[in-house]
């Protein structure tokens, strides 16, 4: 898909379309939504690491000893943006069950649109790890960039940002702070209204997963 930003992906996968119009849907009830987010974010997994590292490893089959390929290094860090990045989670675990998993509680000042960090969690070897940051809908990009930017300050030197959802505004924030993080998302919508939603977007992704709209 041509969107013109440099370092964002946006896969347009037929299922994953598909799935994200269910999504989107206001008569998608909660447990469907929770479902669809579980289902989605499993399909983005297996997109976003695509560049994992292999080593070839000697094994038997019914038939021969082959030298085949397994993945190489520390297995790779998810971290949650509280509270709508944990509906994320599971769908990624089932692609990487042997990952760690850190958090970072951020909520938007409904004011002025800036996150407010209220919990900070991630394994203490995070820096040696491959990082994938979930959150739901990349709005104005406020969170994102104060999650990641924690996240350099902890050492960590490859991460990347994984959403459903992005806002032209989010993604050019994302740009200017942290240019050398790719971003992967279901789709780009047009534009943040004057509340700092996605239109079209879904709604609050976290009120639609936790059933609390």
């Amino acid at each position: 898909m041509k969107h013109g930003f440099p370092n964002l992906t946006v896969i347009d996968h037929p299922l994953i379309q598909h799935k994200l119009t269910h999504l989107r849907s206001e008569e998608t009830t909660t447990d469907a939504f929770r479902r669809l987010v579980k289902e989605m974010s499993h399909m983005l997994a297996y997109e976003v690491t695509r560049d994992l590292p292999l080593e070839n490893v000697r094994i038997r089959t019914p038939l021969a000893e082959v030298a085949a390929p397994m993945i190489s290094g520390k297995k790779p860090c998810l971290v949650s943006i509280l509270r709508a990045g944990n509906g994320m989670l599971d769908g990624m675990l089932e692609l990487l069950p042997a990952a760690k998993v850190g958090h970072i509680g951020l909520y938007r000042d409904p004011a002025t649109l800036e996150p407010v960090e209220y919990y900070f969690k991630v394994p203490s070897d995070i820096a040696n790890r491959m990082v994938i940051v979930c959150d739901p809908m990349l709005a104005t990009g406020n969170s994102a960039v104060a999650a990641i930017n924690r996240l350099k300050d902890h050492g960590v030197t490859t991460v990347k940002l994984v959403c459903l959802l992005a806002a032209p505004e989010g993604v050019r924030a994302m740009l200017e702070r942290h240019p050398d993080v790719p971003v992967t998302v279901a789709a780009l919508d047009d534009k943040l209204n004057d509340h700092g939603y996605i239109v079209p977007g879904l709604g609050d992704a976290g009120d639609r997963i936790f059933g609390t709209r």
